[in-house]
């Protein structure tokens, strides 16, 4: 296993750690969301780390992380919702929405494997706020697709760009963690 491989799964098991109880604490009431809702929080929580990133100034003590895990998280469920569809009530205990967790975490990182084997992990030589940039124009290329009812003439669909949040996001967190080793 490459050391990106690695640091992938670590922060996976994080993000996968938090899911985990947060249907334990909620069930799943996140499968009455459409999906311009799941985007718009998605947005807001990338607003959210661009503000952090450009203030000096922090009136909640938060960082960067706990929103980029947020951003991974409502991002498979908005896979997930892709592929079964917004339902009325909440339908998926906890052991039936992990199982979904892990497929779209699992096509998403091989998706991230390949590309990161063609671009030869050129994301470690970029910033967070790159990353962050990125992700919000993604989130803007989703609300164009979703304004125009999911149809796209040359482009990639909602799904690729959820999936390349999710990675980025990722990114993201390996390289804070890199910076907080780094700065001891």
């Amino acid at each position: 296993m490459t050391n990106t491989e690695k640091q992938y799964d670590e922060v996976i098991a994080t993000c996968r750690g938090l899911f985990i109880n947060k249907m334990k604490d909620y069930g799943s009431a996140w499968r009455i969301l459409r999906l311009p809702s799941l985007t718009d929080q998605i947005f807001i929580k990338a607003q959210r780390i661009r503000s952090l990133q450009q203030n000096e100034v922090r009136k909640v003590n938060e960082d960067e992380s706990s929103e980029f895990i947020g951003i991974i998280n409502y991002s498979v469920m908005a896979l997930i919702q892709l592929e079964k569809g917004v339902v009325e009530q909440p339908d998926l205990d906890v052991e039936e929405a992990t199982a979904r967790y892990d497929e779209k975490i699992t096509e998403t990182k091989n998706l991230m494997l390949n590309k990161n084997h063609d671009y030869g992990e050129a994301w470690r030589d970029m910033r967070v706020s790159s990353l962050t940039d990125l992700i919000i124009q993604k989130l803007l290329r989703v609300k164009q697709i979703e304004d125009n009812q999911g149809k796209t003439l040359v482009s990639e669909g909602i799904d690729a760009n959820y999936q390349d949040m999710i990675n980025y996001a990722v990114f993201a967190l390996i390289l804070l963690g890199q910076n907080q080793e780094n700065s001891k």
